[in-house]
């Protein structure tokens, strides 16, 4: 019995239903299906594959397991290293400004809904802009904080990414409903080697290499018609 209500937390923070904002995000799918480099599900499913393991897997998850582990022992120190190193490896502007927004927004959340001082402090040192405030970094305390394991934790932010990308592809009109819960069942063993690698690495190992991802994301806001925040 003692672990169900880790087991609905897990529930609660992977559901599109927890408002952080990530739902509007396509991480620079909307720019690659109006310029016709994406159309079929093949092509998304390459996409994903290509972000989770080469960039997410290897920048936005390392930051994520090492807040989680700091926050667990006390450290609110580790949680701004981790907040400040992923800043850093965020080279793109807009990236870094719409991460910035939805942790801020998922602590906002969290603060008033888990009642923890760890959350609490945080939030004031967003507040006061000691902290950028990154949503994979707030994504890992409040894991924790909640008592989820670390790999629930990964498993759960991976899960909400993969899904929210697969929902504007079916807004995009390029997928349907049974197409995007073939491709999340593809996707398991992606998702499995991301946890696997990103626990072992260190923040100063943090790396990533998406360059048709990345321009794509920067011709985002030239777009005449945007759905998507990035």
């Amino acid at each position: 019995m003692t672990e169900i209500p880790q087991q609905l937390a897990l529930m609660q923070l992977s559901d599109s239903f927890f408002p952080s904002g990530s739902f509007t995000f396509s991480h620079g799918l909307e720019t690659l299906v109006q310029t016709g480099k994406i159309q079929s599900k093949q092509e998304i499913l390459y996409f994903l594959q290509i972000l989770l393991r080469n960039k997410v897997g290897v920048s936005d998850v390392v930051a994520l397991i090492h807040s989680y582990r700091g926050i667990k022992n006390g450290n609110l120190e580790a949680v701004r290293e981790a907040d400040k190193q992923l800043f850093i490896q965020t080279a793109i502007a807009k990236n870094r400004e719409t991460q910035r927004q939805s942790g801020r927004a998922l602590l906002m959340v969290a603060t008033s809904t888990w009642q923890d001082e760890r959350l609490k402090s945080l939030n004031q040192e967003a507040i006061s802009g000691k902290i950028h405030c990154l949503h994979p970094v707030i994504f890992g305390v409040i894991t924790s904080v909640a008592g989820l394991k670390e790999r629930d934790a990964v498993l759960a932010f991976l899960h909400g990414l993969v899904t929210n990308i697969l929902g504007a592809a079916i807004r995009l009109g390029i997928l349907g409903h049974i197409q995007t819960q073939q491709i999340l069942l593809q996707l398991v063993p992606d998702i499995e080697a991301v946890w696997s690698t990103a626990a072992s690495m260190n923040l100063e190992q943090m790396w990533s290499c998406t360059p048709l991802i990345d321009i794509a994301q920067m011709q985002h806001p030239k777009l005449a018609q945007r759905l998507f925040a990035n």
